[in-house]
């Protein structure tokens, strides 16, 4: 009779926002888009110079915060937009209006959520006039995590922007993100 060994169960590798961009499609680099073709429209070499803006912004920003703070751009937005909330009635956020702001499906804000709240940074509750509604809510820890990551965050923002503006198909778009942080 062998003897069987008992494996330890294996965790799924922690997903990251890119991974999670490109499970809901969204091509991170660009890919796909004609560069430079005079048959490609005007508006679809837009369109294209916009999603490769947003994929090197988003990829920067990634490695910067998983290296300082173990935590991927969804994750810093899910946080960033629940800390933005304040707190008493209608003062949280639902699921659905999570999903809605950091632009992912309810089933991928589901999953990241559990993570977050696995990791202590989130925490949800039933809403006490609506048993079918769940809100979610940033802990103490959370806002402390995301307090130290900001910094981060906006470094490695203002470094692929300044990178991006070096390209000249990317450099109008930089102009125009920068043109709408500036008060009016």
């Amino acid at each position: 009779m062998t003897q069987q060994t008992r494996r330890a169960p294996q965790q799924a590798p922690r997903r990251t926002g890119q991974d999670e961009a490109e499970q809901h499609g969204h091509q991170a680099s660009g890919q796909g888009c004609p560069a430079g073709s005079s048959s490609a429209p005007a508006l679809a070499q837009g369109w294209c110079a916009l999603s490769a803006l947003h994929g090197r912004i988003e990829s920067h920003i990634e490695r910067a915060l998983q290296a300082g703070h173990d935590l991927s751009v969804r994750e810093f937005s899910v946080l960033n937009v629940l800390s933005e909330q304040h707190d008493g009635p209608g003062g949280h956020l639902r699921m659905h209006q999570v999903a809605d702001s950091v632009v992912l499906s309810q089933s991928a804000t589901t999953r990241l959520v559990t993570r977050l709240e696995e990791r202590r940074l989130l925490s949800r509750y039933l809403c006490p006039d609506d048993r079918r509604g769940i809100y979610t809510n940033v802990t103490d820890e959370g806002r402390q995590l995301l307090e130290e990551a900001r910094p981060t965050h906006d470094a490695a923002l203002r470094e692929a922007l300044q990178d991006a503006a070096k390209r000249p198909e990317l450099a109008p778009l930089v102009t125009a993100v920068e043109t709408l942080a500036t008060p009016a």
